[in-house]
């Protein structure tokens, strides 16, 4: 069995799908397990539903917990899954940065079958993001590295990664968004919310360093708050941001004007709300990529990001979290006071070729060379001396 896919989290669903299609029209025999990380219907199922996925061969049932328990329950599991399978897969695929993006990488490293990571290369350069830790240390084990944009062959570069391992393809993410865009947009979620395209702004938050504190929050929510007073903004709200809005006194639980608190969202839906809003304000990596496809102005609220060919080029403003500063930048965005963003190269809807072309290329490699390893030893067998 050439390919084996591992996915825990939806932002993995966007980034594998369009892999799984380009290697199903070159008839690659795969599979796909699921580690159960977001186990939430509406976090995770109805996306193998929306992308056109099958469903995985396998879940893990891994569920939520700390990063330590998560990891480590991943890992005994797909340990226990690869171990029992045969034949052993050619290579293990591992799209993004969550924790069950590193527990497939590791125990296939450790168990001797080569990993590709999607999306290799992405660098905050903060290591007290969770993610990061994950991106390095996947990154340094694995064996052939898709790349979404040049920033992430230079990191790969600097960390001593050697360029053979690495294949610039471009972002698969933005494969899927082009293909269901108009899907999207068909479900007119703007109208049914009562709301105006291109007349408000979206919100979401769900990064533990801006939800788990309590004044960060409070902060966060104080600028959307003032902001609302001028424009809707509608904030579909994170199962993880839910459990924390009440210890925050959130201003949408009092009604606050404007600010319109709505459930999770499947993607086609909440794609065809970002795809229509003026603004969007968010901590969310692939956002960033989204918002910079579509031409919509993006406030990303940290300190820092991983994709900054979303600054550079493309829509995107890294703002942080204090709300003067939010403030500020949004009225130059509803101003149209901002820079129009481009289309970073490679972000054309053909990132899943290529990566298929790579992937196909580097097992055919692998392939050739144990053949031939086998053929060099032969001799060496005969001609040894008998007991």
């Amino acid at each position: 069995m050439p390919i084996l896919h591992v996915v825990g989290a939806r932002p993995n669903f966007m980034k594998i799908a369009p892999l799984m299609a380009a290697l199903a029209r070159r008839g690659v025999p795969q599979r796909l397990v699921h580690t159960g990380q977001h186990f939430d219907e509406r976090m995770s199922g109805i996306f193998f539903q929306e992308l056109g996925l099958p469903r995985p061969d396998e879940d893990l049932g891994v569920g939520s917990g700390g990063h330590g328990e998560q990891t480590g329950r991943a890992m005994i599991a797909l340990e226990r899954s690869l171990l029992a399978t045969v034949p052993r897969p050619d290579l293990v695929v591992v799209p993004g940065d969550v924790n069950s993006t590193l527990a497939a990488a590791l125990v296939a490293a450790k168990l001797g079958i080569p990993v590709a990571h999607v999306e290799a290369g992405l660098r905050s350069h903060d290591r007290t993001m969770p993610e990061e830790v994950n991106r390095v240390a996947v990154d340094h084990v694995a064996d052939l590295l898709l790349t979404p944009s040049p920033d992430a062959d230079e990191n790969l570069a600097r960390e001593g990664i050697p360029a053979a391992r690495v294949r610039r393809v471009g972002n698969l993410m933005i494969d899927t968004l082009r293909r269901h865009l108009p899907a999207a947009r068909a479900r007119a979620v703007p109208e049914r919310l009562g709301l105006t395209p291109g007349r408000y702004a979206v919100l979401t938050l769900h990064r533990p360093s801006n939800v788990d504190d309590p004044a960060v929050l409070r902060a966060l929510l104080e600028a959307v708050t003032a902001l609302a007073r001028t424009l809707p903004v509608v904030f579909p709200v994170h199962p993880r941001t839910r459990a924390r809005l009440a210890g925050a006194a959130a201003p949408g639980g009092s009604g606050a004007t404007g600010l319109l608190l709505v459930e999770p969202m499947g993607y086609l839906e909440f794609l065809s709300l970002t795809s229509a809003a003026r603004l969007v304000l968010t901590d969310s990596g692939g956002l960033q990529e989204e918002t910079t496809a579509l031409g919509v102005p993006c406030l990303t609220l940290r300190e820092n990001t991983e994709r900054p060919i979303t600054v550079t080029e493309g829509t995107n403003e890294v703002v942080g979290t204090d709300p003067a500063r939010i403030l500020a930048a949004a009225r130059r965005a509803l101003d149209g006071r901002i820079r129009r963003g481009r289309l970073p190269a490679l972000w054309d809807g053909e990132a899943g070729e290529r990566a298929a072309e790579a992937v196909v290329a580097f097992v055919a490699e692998r392939r050739g060379a144990s053949r031939a390893g086998h053929r060099e030893a032969a001799p060496a067998l005969a001609d040894a001396p008998g007991p």
